[in-house]
């Protein structure tokens, strides 16, 4: 939202115009969807290469998928054909394939856990709140890009990666070290 002037996505749709379930995008799997899914802009504006749909789906354009086979990350990732309200371009639900447990609790700013105080017995002992995150680089082994676990909201690139999307010049990309 720090892009003045840019659009903003919402949660997909299929052919159809039925919703799809966007929790699946953050479920760290392969999908498999039949047809490409559909965005409508719920605030029309700018085009960008990066965004963050509703529900925390990327959707990406061909730009950034050209990146990713460039430096053979295929198989970390999954690119799902999607259709943007108003464009032409390809884009896609980039589908981030990996998660892995690398929070480092002691070094984030707060950590917040589910207690069985706060009525929901599905969620205790998970995170409530991570603010500042921190990992540990230890735990991360040779993933390029993945979401961790129990933080899913997030997702996470190496250095090589990040500095090969800064100089394809790509657009609505932020990135804050952790």
């Amino acid at each position: 939202m720090r892009i003045p002037g840019r659009w903003v996505l919402g949660d997909p749709v299929d052919e159809q115009g039925q919703e799809i379930d966007p929790w699946q995008f953050r479920e760290g799997r392969h999908l498999d969807l039949r047809g490409p899914l559909r965005f409508l802009q719920v605030h029309p504006g700018c085009a960008l290469d990066f965004s963050i749909a509703g529900s925390a789906i990327p959707v990406v354009h061909g730009r950034v998928v050209s990146v990713f086979e460039r430096l053979k990350l295929q198989q970390q990732v999954q690119f799902l054909p999607a259709q943007v309200e108003g464009e032409s371009g390809p884009y896609f639900v980039l589908n981030v394939l990996r998660i892995i447990r690398c929070i480092d609790d002691a070094r984030c700013e707060e950590v917040l856990y589910w207690k069985p105080e706060d009525g929901r017995p599905d969620k205790v002992g998970q995170y409530r709140n991570v603010a500042g995150l921190r990992i540990d680089p230890s735990l991360v082994g040779d993933a390029h890009i993945f979401r961790p676990w129990g933080w899913r909201v997030v997702l996470i690139v190496s250095d090589n990666l990040k500095q090969a999307l800064e100089q394809e010049g790509l657009t609505g990309l932020k990135f804050t070290e952790v």
